[in-house]
C-alpha cells in the first residue's frame, strides 16, 4: 500500500497543478454525463488559464519579493523565524508521512460528504490537498502519532468543504463564478475575522460610511481609477517605498518603473485569466447541475477550485498590493514578533479574497480587516515555527542559510492549523473529537439553513433571492 500510495504521490508532484486539473477535470466532465470532446476542451482550457494565472503570480511574486528584499535591507530587520514561500510548506507537507496519504483521505471525506449529503462541493482541487497534509504534519511533529496526523488531515478536509459551501453564493453573487465554491483554507481563515470585523466598522460613525470600493473609485477617478492604472500607481509607490536611493537615481528610477509597470500588467491579465478559467468550467459546471437534477432534484453541486479564481477581481489585488507595505511594517513593529517576510507576500491576494463579498469589494475595509488578520498571523507564525521546522526536517527539507527557524504565510499564519494543532497536543483523541463535533454542528447547521432557504425560494424565489444576498452572514 506505501509502494502505491508513494507512487500516487510521485505523479501527482510531477504533474503539479496545472496538468492534474485538467485531467480530474476531463474525467469528472466525462462521468458527470458531458460529452468527452466538450470535457476534453474544458480540461484543457482550464489547464491553460491556470498556468496564464500562475505566469501572472509569478510576476507578482517577483517584483513584491524585490520590493520586500530592498525594504528589509534597508531598514536592517533581522528576525530568527524566516519566510520561505508556500511552494516550501506544500515540499513539507507532501514530503510528509500524512502527505503520502492525504489524497486518498481527502477524496474519500469529500465522497462520503457528497453522498450524506453533508457538502455541495466536488473539490476538483487535488493538488491543494497539501493544505490538510501541512496540519496533519504539524500535529504529527507535536504529538509523535501518525494516527493524530492523519485524524487532523481528514478533519481539515471536512472543514475546507464546509467553509466552501458557508462562502460558495456570496463568491457565486460578488465575483460572477456560477457553480463555483473555494475549498481552500488558507483563504477561508480569514471569513470570522471578517465577519467580526465588518459588524463592529458597520457600528464606527464615519468609518462606515467610506465607500472605497473598485466601482465607486473608478467612477470618482475616472481613467486613474480603472484597474490596470491602479496597478501601476500602486507599484511605482511600492517601488519608491524598497528602492528608493539618491545616490543612484537611474536606477532608482528603472527599478520603480519596472515595478509600476509590472503591477499594472497584474492588475489587467489576472481577469482575463480567470474568464478563461470560466469559459472552461461552464460546461463542467452545466453536466454537474444536469447529473445532480436527475439523481437529487434541485440539489445544486459546486465544483471546489483554488482561490487563485478569485484574486484577479481589482478588490483582492488592490487591497492585497495595499497590504505589502503594512505586512512589511507590521513585522518591524510588532512587539515579540520573529518573522521577518520575504517570499510569501505574493500570497496576500489569496488571504484577502475571500473577504471581498463580505464587505462588499470596499478595499478599505478589505486592508483593515487584512491587517488584523496578518497581526494575528505573525504571532500565530511565531508559535508554530518550532514544528514548521521539526517538520520541514522530518521531510527531508533543506533550511536557508542563516535561519534557525522557518514559517510561511501559507499556511504557517493561519489560525485554523494552530487550534487544531493546540487541541490535539493538549488533548490527544478528545481534542480530535471536539474538533469533529464543530465541524458536524457547522455543518448541520448550514444544511438546516440550506433547507429553510429552499423552501423559501420554492414559496417565495423573490424573498429568497433577497436573503441570499451578496454576504456571508453569521
Amino acid at each position: 500500500m506505501d509502494a502505491l500510495l508513494s507512487g500516487l504521490k510521485a505523479v501527482i508532484d510531477d504533474l503539479g497543478a496545472t496538468v492534474l486539473l485538467p485531467i480530474m477535470i476531463f474525467i469528472i466532465g466525462v462521468v458527470l454525463g458531458a460529452k468527452p470532446g466538450k470535457a476534453f476542451r474544458a480540461g484543457v482550457t482550464i489547464g491553460v488559464a491556470f498556468i496564464g494565472i500562475n505566469l501572472v503570480i509569478g510576476l507578482m511574486w517577483t517584483n513584491l519579493s524585490d520590493v520586500a528584499q530592498a525594504i528589509a535591507t534597508n531598514t536592517g530587520v533581522k528576525r530568527d523565524v524566516v519566510d520561505v514561500g508556500w511552494p516550501s510548506s506544500a515540499a513539507i507537507a507532501f514530503g510528509s508521512q500524512v502527505g503520502l496519504w492525504v489524497i486518498p483521505i481527502g477524496i474519500a471525506v469529500n465522497v462520503v460528504l457528497l453522498l450524506a449529503g453533508w457538502t455541495r462541493t466536488l473539490n476538483v482541487d487535488v493538488w491543494n490537498f497539501w493544505h490538510f497534509a501541512f496540519v496533519g504534519s504539524l500535529v504529527t511533529a507535536a504529538t509523535g502519532s501518525l494516527p493524530y496526523g492523519l485524524a487532523a488531515a481528514a478533519l481539515m478536509a471536512a472543514l475546507s468543504l464546509f467553509f466552501a459551501d458557508w462562502s460558495a453564493k456570496p463568491v457565486q453573487a460578488f465575483y460572477g463564478l456560477p457553480g463555483v465554491s473555494v475549498p481552500h483554507l488558507l483563504s477561508a481563515q480569514i471569513l470570522p475575522i471578517a465577519i467580526l470585523t465588518n459588524w463592529l466598522i458597520e457600528r464606527i460613525p464615519g468609518l462606515r460610511d467610506i465607500d472605497l470600493s473598485t466601482d465607486h473609485i473608478q467612477k470618482r477617478l475616472g481613467v486613474a481609477g480603472e484597474p490596470v492604472i491602479l496597478g501601476l500607481i500602486i507599484g511605482l509607490v511600492l517601488g519608491l517605498v524598497g528602492f528608493w536611493n539618491p545616490a543612484d537615481i537611474p536606477g532608482m528610477t528603472a527599478k520603480v518603473l519596472k515595478a509600476g509597470i509590472n503591477l499594472a500588467a497584474v492588475m489587467l491579465l489576472l481577469p482575463r485569466m480567470v474568464k478563461i478559467l470560466m469559459e472552461g468550467l461552464i460546461p463542467v459546471s452545466e453536466a454537474a447541475r444536469e447529473f445532480v437534477q436527475k439523481r437529487a432534484g434541485d440539489r445544486q453541486i459546486n465544483i471546489g477550485l483554488d482561490s487563485a479564481i478569485l484574486i484577479g477581481h481589482p478588490a483582492a489585488i488592490s487591497s492585497a498590493l495595499l497590504l505589502v507595505p503594512i505586512a512589511i511594517i507590521l513585522s518591524i513593529i510588532l512587539p515579540g514578533n520573529r518573522v521577518i517576510l520575504f517570499a510569501d507576500l505574493a500570497v496576500i491576494p489569496f488571504v484577502v479574497a475571500l473577504a471581498a463579498p463580505i464587505v462588499r469589494g470596499n478595499v478599505l475595509r478589505m486592508v483593515i480587516i487584512g491587517t488584523i488578520t496578518l497581526t494575528i498571523g505573525f504571532y500565530i507564525a511565531g508559535a508554530l515555527a518550532p514544528l514548521f521546522t521539526s517538520a520541514a526536517g522530518s521531510a527531508g527539507f533543506k533550511m536557508p542559510a542563516n535561519a534557525s527557524q522557518i514559517t510561511a504565510i501559507g499556511d504557517g499564519f493561519v489560525w485554523i492549523g494552530f487550534v487544531v494543532v493546540k487541541l490535539f497536543s493538549g488533548l490527544g483523541w478528545l481534542g480530535a473529537l471536539i474538533v469533529a463535533a464543530l465541524i458536524a454542528i457547522c455543518m448541520w447547521l448550514l444544511k438546516v439553513r440550506a433547507a429553510a432557504m429552499e423552501a423559501l425560494a420554492s414559496a417565495s424565489p423573490e424573498k429568497a433571492t433577497q436573503s441570499n444576498g451578496r454576504r456571508v452572514s453569521a
